[in-house]
């Protein structure tokens, strides 16, 4: 037969810290910064862009998808339609979010590609 082993708390003693007696002092953290109305649209439009559900959002504005969606009987939300019908000269309410991305994302390709072609020079 095997001896016995003790618990490995025998042999590591537990060591509990001291608790502080007094209670901090916490000030209450700041409220969030408020949003214009301007910011609170905006931030609709891009949780409309991010919601999967209305199918995929390349090459259309946010109308075009808008319709697509309802066409297909996805049930897009209608204060989303009102927004852009209303807003519909102004490309930041019209063109999805991350159009911007993907034109700075083809300036770093155009910039990786004319690098790579001097070097090999």
């Amino acid at each position: 037969m095997t001896p016995k082993r003790g618990l490995i708390t025998d042999t590591f003693k537990v060591v509990k810290k001291a608790r502080r007696r007094g209670k901090r002092d916490k000030s209450p953290s700041p409220p969030p910064p408020q949003l214009s109305e301007r910011e609170q649209v905006l931030r609709e439009l891009k949780k409309f862009d991010m919601h999967q559900k209305f199918g995929p959002c390349t090459g259309i504005s946010r109308l075009q998808r808008w319709e697509r969606a309802a066409l297909h009987g996805l049930n897009p939300p209608q204060d989303i339609k009102d927004i852009l019908l209303k807003e519909s000269t102004d490309p930041e309410y019209t063109q999805r979010y991350y159009k911007h991305i993907l034109s700075l994302s083809l300036l770093h390709i155009q910039i990786q590609s004319k690098t790579s072609q001097s070097l090999s020079l």
